[in-house]
């Protein structure tokens, strides 16, 4: 089975089949990098692609993470306060980001299917 190639840009996010928001997509070592630093909050989502962990160093505002597996589905939710470092999650090949509260909002946790539809680059 070919796995889906990822580019920079937007798109939107289902959880469990649910349309719930917009979504950046951050697959390039700069934009995962940038990430949600220098904000002061994100309308909707951003998936990090490919990625195992993030940190909230530098961050704003706190934020949930949510770490995907391969097929998008979820394996943990954790919120995350700025200024902390979160371990690395085995099994985990994408990051999902929101505003602290959000994913609860959209009923996104543990063993929730993600679908993101991208827009032509």
């Amino acid at each position: 089975m070919r796995r889906r190639q990822w580019h920079d840009g937007t798109g939107r996010l289902t959880v469990d089949g649910l349309d719930v928001a917009p979504v950046e997509i951050a697959a390039t070592y700069r934009t995962r990098r940038r990430g949600l630093l220098g904000r002061d909050g994100i309308e909707g989502a951003m998936l990090l692609t490919p990625c195992g962990s993030v940190h909230s160093l530098g961050m704003r505002f706190p934020i949930d993470v949510a770490y995907l597996d391969r097929d998008l589905r979820v394996l943990t939710v954790r919120t995350m306060r700025p200024g902390r470092v979160g371990l690395p999650r085995p099994r985990a090949r994408h990051v999902l980001e929101t505003e602290a509260g959000a994913m609860a909002g959209w009923g996104v946790r543990a063993g929730s299917r993600l679908t993101i539809t991208q827009r032509g680059r």
